[in-house]
């Protein structure tokens, strides 16, 4: 195994892709009321919520441990219903020296998919993949969508 690597899920919703997209672009800030067994707090620290450039710090649980990670918006795009977060601050760069997620929406006729992709850079090779971090992002994918459902 090396140090760099690549992690993809696809997850089906039933819910609006559109609704779904805007929650991680322009409304992350209401994330800890829809999940607030993973999402503590999410907290804008430079730049509007939604645009590229833009500081955002999340406090998030993970495997029981309370974790905290500071992330630029590195990248939008409306057509793909992208949104790409790269930390640079925080438990992941403790634990990581890069680590990019990127959420896009991919549509098969009537069905949606959340494609989330995490790219990473282990500090050391004994270092473990961030498998657990992907399957935050599916379960936060299961719950928000399930959110937007009973809406």
């Amino acid at each position: 195994m090396g140090l760099k690597g690549k992690l993809i899920s696809q997850t089906e919703i039933k819910g609006c892709k559109d609704l779904f997209h805007e929650m991680f672009r322009h409304k992350p800030h209401q994330l800890p009321n829809v999940v607030p067994q993973t999402i503590q707090a999410v907290d804008l620290h430079e730049g509007d919520w939604g645009t590229v450039g833009s500081v955002v710090n999340w406090n998030y649980t993970l495997e029981g441990k309370e974790k905290v990670v500071k992330v630029v918006i590195e990248d939008i795009d409306e057509e793909k219903r992208l949104v790409t977060f790269k930390a640079f601050e925080g438990n992941l760069i403790e634990e990581y020296k890069t680590f990019k997620a990127t959420v896009h929406i991919e549509s098969e006729g009537e069905n949606s998919l959340v494609i989330w992709t995490v790219e990473y850079e282990k500090q050391n090779e004994d270092d473990p993949e961030p498998f657990c971090y992907l399957q935050l992002a599916v379960n936060l994918t299961k719950d928000v969508d399930a959110h937007h459902i009973k809406q």
